[in-house]
């Protein structure tokens, strides 16, 4: 169902036309054809990119292949020479905002290709059979006749070549390490290096389906020797990952992620429109992180446990819900918080948004991973289940307290992330697909964090300590994240950073680290620094009386999915060029 938006004060291009709410059924049709008429007209070019994209992706579906990134490099290319020739002052206000996400995603994705050229290299002495599984594909989707046997002595030969190197990493640990050090390879690269054997493996089955049984010399030929590499191709990737990342099956995984370091860092700092550096963000994030200590230390005092902020946080651990009971609290969080909203009425949250959520309990192989809370239309929480050793449950259920909750439901719900999934869905829906840049959307979710502690929204000191709780986390996701990316931390000083410095559970903290290393280099820090850029916006707005509140934040909404910096550009009506860079120093110099 379409959803009407109430009219906004300021940026009247992308508005609706003045009404009384949300819609309810049926939506105003005619109101929402006007706002189609003002939407970007180059919402196409958008949406053609992006299915181009993925379509030359599908064609050429190898990971690291040379044709792959030749191909993918001609297209950006063709691209970046089309936007140079665009006459970028016929476009709409609207259009000229995408230009410039465009713009940027299409030097971004240029900048990827070099990174994966980097890391394609470095896998390759332990992939010497890459390349012949690779042309088999490739061969195939060039529309070229498969040669039998031809075929046939390709896999024997692979076959042999991983038979050699079985032998060569052996059973034992000492040979591999051998192995590793007259190769060069870290235990990333070796990770890497396994997974792309296992992604060679599914290239090479996908290869096989579309000739076994079809062709009966192919089967003559082919069935044994790929029955032989198909199988040795698991066991070296095992062996792999055994030897060279220490990664056992059975065992507790390590973790290991892949830092883009330094050049990483930077490509991805120009595409969110971040103007700052690596070491700037730190000194962001540790500024940050001593006020909401201080805050602790206030709020600890006033639960009688001094300057021992700890204390309190053990304190507030141990109010958990028995088992059972869990979302029935979270049920009670999320009444409390969405009353306290309309009470507020700053900002519209759609009434069919608020009937549809619904909640899932996480599966202890989730919580792996996330051990707290995920949102959206289907939100999950973490808690023990009768499963689970009997310190994983205690540690979930005090890592869970719903006071530590009470900080994220509306984080996750609404106006979090469950909101921002429904509006962008329904407006401007294609800067969704160009731009997932986690500043918008979990910096989003935590400026709501930071709005409602200034407006005294907990109810006792426990829901106090929660918040600043995750506060805190959020401000050391960008510091233990950054120097992890740089190379300048190991996971494991980033595990006992967590559990030091923001009193995590130690099996929470590994989770939070290991999706750390899993997600994009810079979807930590974003919590934090999109909530800092969408509250200097807020001053700059509102606070000034430029725009009033409800209108900035339904403007938000929706504009679509974008890099905070374009977000303000449209709202304060920036002058743009083709030339536009990032210049807004949001949180001064730090």
């Amino acid at each position: 169902l379409l959803l009407l938006l109430p009219a906004l004060s300021t940026a009247q291009e992308s508005t609706l036309p003045a009404s009384d709410g949300w819609s309810d059924d049926p939506p105003a049709i005619a109101s929402l054809v006007e706002f189609a008429g003002r939407e970007s007209d180059l919402r196409v070019a958008v949406v053609r990119y992006l299915e181009d994209k993925a379509a030359i992706e599908r064609r050429y579906p190898v990971l690291y292949s040379p044709a792959r990134m030749a191909r993918l490099r001609d297209f950006h290319a063709g691209w970046r020479q089309s936007l140079a020739a665009l006459d970028f002052a016929l476009l709409n206000r609207e259009g000229q905002v995408d230009y410039i996400a465009l713009r940027n995603r299409v030097a971004f994705d240029i900048d990827m290709l070099s990174l994966d050229e980097r890391r394609a290299a470095e896998i390759a002495p332990l992939l010497p059979f890459g390349d012949a599984l690779r042309l088999l594909q490739e061969e195939r989707f060039d529309r070229q006749r498969v040669v039998p046997r031809e075929a046939a002595t390709t896999l024997d030969e692979v076959a042999d070549t991983l038979d050699a190197l079985i032998a060569e990493l052996g059973e034992e640990a000492e040979a591999a390490d051998g192995l590793l050090r007259r190769r060069g390879v870290s235990p990333v690269i070796a990770n890497r290096a396994a997974s792309q054997a296992l992604h060679l493996r599914e290239i090479l089955a996908d290869y096989n389906a579309f000739y076994d049984g079809y062709d009966p010399l192919y089967n003559f030929w082919v069935r044994e020797p790929y029955a032989r590499v198909d199988e040795r191709l698991v066991t070296y990737a095992r062996l792999v990952n055994e030897h060279l990342a220490g990664i056992r099956e059975g065992g507790k995984p390590p973790i290991i992620g892949d830092p883009v370091l330094e050049v990483g860092l930077q490509a991805h700092l120009r595409i969110e429109m971040i103007p700052y550096t690596a070491a700037d963000l730190i000194r962001i994030g540790e500024r940050e992180f001593d006020w909401i200590e201080a805050r602790l230390i206030e709020t600890s005092n006033a639960m009688d446990y001094g300057d021992d902020w700890k204390a309190a946080l053990e304190h507030t651990k141990s109010l958990a819900p028995p088992p059972g009971e869990k979302p029935w609290a979270i049920f009670d969080i999320g009444a409390y918080s969405e009353a306290f909203f309309e009470d507020m009425d700053v900002v519209t949250m759609p009434p069919l948004a608020r009937e549809v959520w619904r909640l899932d309990m996480q599966t202890p192989e989730r919580q792996l991973v996330n051990p707290f809370f995920t949102g959206g239309e289907e939100t999950r929480v973490s808690y023990p289940t009768d499963g689970m050793a009997h310190d994983d449950k205690m540690m979930s259920m005090r890592g869970n307290t719903p006071h530590f909750n009470f900080a994220t439901v509306h984080h996750e719900l609404l106006p979090g992330h469950h909101m921002q999934a429904f509006m962008s869905d329904r407006f401007n829906s294609h800067r969704g697909a160009l731009n997932r840049t986690p500043f918008w959307g979990e910096g989003w979710a935590l400026y709501w964090e930071f709005q409602l502690w200034d407006r005294d929204f907990a109810r006792n000191d426990p829901d106090r300590m929660g918040m600043l709780f995750w506060r805190l986390h959020r401000a050391a996701r960008i510091i233990f994240s950054l120097n992890y990316q740089l190379g300048r931390w190991s996971p494991q000083q980033a595990v006992d950073f967590l559990v030091e410095r923001v009193g995590h559970e130690r099996a929470n903290a590994e989770a939070e680290v290991r999706r750390t290393a899993r997600d994009a280099p810079l979807y930590q820090i974003a919590y934090m620094i999109g909530a800092l850029q969408f509250r200097a916006l807020y001053d700059e707005l509102v606070t000034s009386g430029r725009m009033a509140e409800k209108d900035y934040h339904d403007a938000v909404m929706l504009g679509g999915r974008l890099p905070v910096e374009l977000v303000r550009a449209r709202l304060i009506e920036q002058p743009l060029s083709p030339e536009f860079r990032s210049r807004w120093r949001f949180y001064g110099d730090p």
